[in-house]
């Protein structure tokens, strides 16, 4: 006869529990007392673990971005050993970083797609304070992602790179959010899994070619403009 799995302690009951009622009603619609009862704790344990309801929100993203952070560095530090000084494949470097975060929508000890909806929706409508958060985080991350891709991509202005970088960035965060928005504005119903690993195995062979096309596409008529006034040749990206 097996044993019964042992609970989790009250700290990771009251961040799972904020996980899932901010995934599902946003940091404004949930409030302390939804948290509570959902973790079935008395306030007092919300107050002595986390302090308030931002410090919670922010520790809710803390203990998976940490992970997602050391998973990032480390595929890209194993990519640029093997690369032995060379510039990295921009397909590679997009697999590193995106392809990363789809995974933990696999993995429920991860958080799984609960993680990766709440990631979503709170990237694309933030409040002040988790904006400065998030800022914080992916500082490091971001910075060594954006020269591996300035070396990958030499030929494309470094502007042009970071716009391309924020448009992906944009991108994952709708995709990851679900699909929502796209019923309310045009009334089209996907039929798609929207949850469980098989959700974040669809999505990652949806929105990772689109991706490195975008990536890969050639450079608006402006920014040719731009460097046929050093080059001869019309320059694309790679």
């Amino acid at each position: 006869m097996s044993e019964p799995k042992p609970l989790p302690d009250t700290r990771e009951r009251i961040l799972d529990a904020a996980e899932r009622l901010f995934m599902e009603s946003g940091y404004e619609g949930t409030s302390m007392r939804m948290i509570t009862g959902e973790a079935e704790v008395n306030l007092a344990a919300v107050n002595y673990h986390f302090g308030s309801k931002e410090a919670l929100l922010r520790e809710v993203f803390r203990r998976r971005l940490s992970w997602l952070n050391r998973e990032r560095l480390s595929a890209l530090n194993e990519l640029e050993e093997k690369a032995n000084g060379e510039p990295l494949k921009p397909s590679a470097i997009l697999e590193a970083f995106f392809g990363t975060l789809l995974r933990m929508g696999t993995d429920e000890a991860l958080g799984g797609m609960t993680f990766l909806r709440l990631l979503g929706r709170t990237l694309t409508e933030p409040a002040d304070f988790i904006r400065a958060f998030f800022a914080g985080e992916y500082a490091e991350v971001v910075e060594r992602y954006k020269r591996a891709l300035f070396r990958a991509l030499p030929e494309v202005p470094h502007e042009e790179i970071i716009w391309r970088f924020h448009l992906m960035l944009g991108a994952m965060s709708y995709a990851i959010a679900g699909t929502d928005a796209l019923q309310i504005v045009t009334g089209c119903e996907l039929d798609m899994n929207n949850e469980g690993p098989d959700a974040a195995r669809q999505l990652a062979e949806r929105v990772m070619p689109f991706l490195l096309g975008g990536l890969r596409a050639p450079l608006p008529p402006f920014q040719v403009s731009k460097e046929q006034q050093s080059t001869t040749e019309p320059t694309k990206a790679a």
